[in-house]
């Protein structure tokens, strides 16, 4: 496998890179994580995920060219300003995403891959994704880490996947980075009503209700049960989806 980082290649290499090559782009957010996670624990978890699918990748025969671009740090973040958050407006995040697609085009690439790490980028993302495919002549994927599953292991909680510093994502943390959880992880009180957005009255729907992020502390469920080994199982399940989503993307777009 041929991996490397924009950052680190000359103008040249970039373009010799895009001849067959895909660009991998990952996106996360800066923002209120309950009181126990850091405020870029989206963008670390996808570059988490991304190094583990890279270096997956990275042992098998005739694996894709894959070109990484640095992380986007910020997202689509306004739900949470309430506590504190870096937030773009979904107006500015698709723009940037365009651009970045544009820039990414004008320099010879034909395959790009947006990995997000957040859950508020989900749908601007696809949504940049498609616009952009109809006007470039290029072949663009996109997907959410937590959704790409190996389906190998069975260490999840889907009625906490993905959350929002909960479960899911505080025993991630804990395998990928423990020096910057805040431990021990109080337990959550018991929210009643649950909120609207985590649980909507008929399914299908898509509820939200002025003032419910901050009515739940900032957090969808109870963390202090995170355990570190499920979730190192549960960064390497993800990490074999993503690489075996990166290898049918390569296979589909040649």
């Amino acid at each position: 496998m041929s991996q490397s980082r924009l950052t680190e290649l000359t103008w040249r290499e970039v373009r010799r890179a895009g001849e067959q090559g895909i660009a991998v782009l990952p996106i996360g957010s800066q923002e209120q994580h309950a009181g126990h996670l850091p405020m870029g624990t989206d963008t670390l978890l996808v570059e988490e995920v991304l190094d583990r699918a890279l270096a997956v990748l990275d042992h098998e025969p005739s694996a894709p060219e894959v070109v990484r671009l640095p992380a986007l740090p910020f997202g689509h973040s306004p739900h949470h300003l309430f506590a504190a958050a870096v937030s773009l407006s979904a107006a500015t995040l698709g723009a940037v995403l365009d651009d970045v697609l544009d820039s990414l085009v004008t320099s010879g690439y034909r395959r790009v891959m947006v990995v997000n790490g957040h859950g508020g980028n989900d749908e601007i993302m696809r949504l940049a994704v498609k616009r952009f495919a109809l006007r470039a002549r290029v072949t663009v994927a996109a997907c959410s880490y937590w959704t790409l599953t190996a389906g190998e292991d069975e260490a999840g909680r889907p009625d906490v996947t993905p959350g929002h510093a909960g479960w899911f994502e505080t025993s991630l943390m804990l395998a990928a980075r423990p020096e910057l959880v805040r431990t021990p992880v109080p337990a959550r009180t018991p929210v009643e009503p649950p909120p609207l957005f985590d649980h909507p009255p008929h399914p299908g729907l898509t509820v939200e209700s002025h003032g419910e992020w901050e009515r739940v502390d900032g957090s969808t469920d109870d963390a202090s049960g995170a355990d570190a080994d499920r979730g190192g199982r549960l960064l390497d399940d993800r990490a074999r989806g993503l690489a075996r989503a990166i290898r049918a993307f390569d296979a589909a777009s040649r």
